[in-house]
């Protein structure tokens, strides 16, 4: 499992949390827990963590690559009955950062994804 986000230059994580089983937090390495058990009881099915979204595409000038795609990484990804799932832990802190914002969002308007913030 690739992890990056929330990591600065230095390799220590954004906001101090530690990182517990290859997760960036310990309530999300708890929260990925959880989601092998309802998924072991068949209340969700396909749950893949770390999926990329992108949610404005690369812009070009002149066949080169003048601004790269915005893209948003969930935590975790799911189906719960008929209904895709993106799922983000996230901390009261984390919620109220603008580019996060920014992201739900375009989550949102680009892919008529509503983010389940746990």
């Amino acid at each position: 499992m690739e992890r990056h986000a929330g990591k600065n230059l230095s390799g220590r994580q954004k906001f101090g949390n530690e990182k517990a089983s290859g997760f960036d937090s310990r309530k999300e390495a708890r929260r990925y827990q959880e989601l092998k058990l309802l998924e072991r009881a068949g209340k969700i099915t396909d749950l893949k963590c770390q999926v990329k979204f992108e949610l404005i595409p690369a812009q070009y000038e002149d066949g080169k690559c003048i601004e790269r795609a915005a893209t948003y990484y969930a935590d975790f990804v799911y189906t719960e009955g008929r209904q895709l799932v993106v799922e983000d832990v996230k901390s009261e802190i984390t919620r109220k950062q603008k580019d996060y914002i920014l992201k739900r969002k375009l989550m949102l308007w680009v892919h008529h994804i509503r983010i389940r913030e746990t």
